[in-house]
Order: C-alpha cells, then structure tokens, then sequence
C-alpha cells in the first residue's frame, strides 16, 4: 500500500464503530479496488497525479461503468486530498455512506 492508502486506512477503521466495515486491496469482477465497504456498496479507490491523464481517465470510466454495473458506488479521493484535507474526505465519504 501507498503512505497514502495507509494513512487513509487507518481512518476508514475508525468507521467500523458506526457500522462500516471497510476491507482493502479488494478482488471485484476483473479490478482490485483499494477499499470496498459492502453494506453499503461502496469502493474508494485512491488517485494520483497519473490519473488525469486521458490514458488513465479511459481506463477508469470502464473499470467504474463496471463497478457500478455491479452495484457499487465508486467514491474517487486524488493522494493530495487525504494529504492536506483527510477528515474532510471522510466527511464527504461518511455522508456518502449513509445516505447510500
């Protein structure tokens, strides 16, 4: 895992007292997604830089066409938010997962 995907899980443990199970590095269809959280179904995947290039963007509009085909909702967090903003990213995510 990234220093970023360990910084956010570590925080996506503390939502398990709430009721959200979070598992990481998490076999889906053809993909491995960073976080999927099942009740409800949600998966974090955690970007960097190299995800705003029209290469990568292509790539992750079908990997999430997929995703949601399979009825998850897919919660995209770029490495500089968890960074300079993380309990607003799990304000955001927390929101998310209860109104999901």
């Amino acid at each position: 895992m990234t220093r970023h995907e360990v910084r956010l899980w570590l925080r996506l443990r503390e939502l398990r007292a709430l009721g959200f199970h979070f598992r990481r590095q998490v076999a889906i269809k053809d993909y491995i997604v960073d976080f999927a959280c099942y009740h409800p179904r949600v998966v974090i995947e955690l970007d960097g830089s190299q995800h705003s290039t029209r290469d990568f963007a292509a790539r992750d509009a079908a990997r999430d066409a997929k995703l949601t085909t399979a009825g998850f909702k897919i919660f995209r967090v770029w490495n500089n938010e968890v960074e300079q903003n993380l309990d607003g990213v799990l304000e955001k995510l927390l929101h998310e997962l209860e109104h999901s």
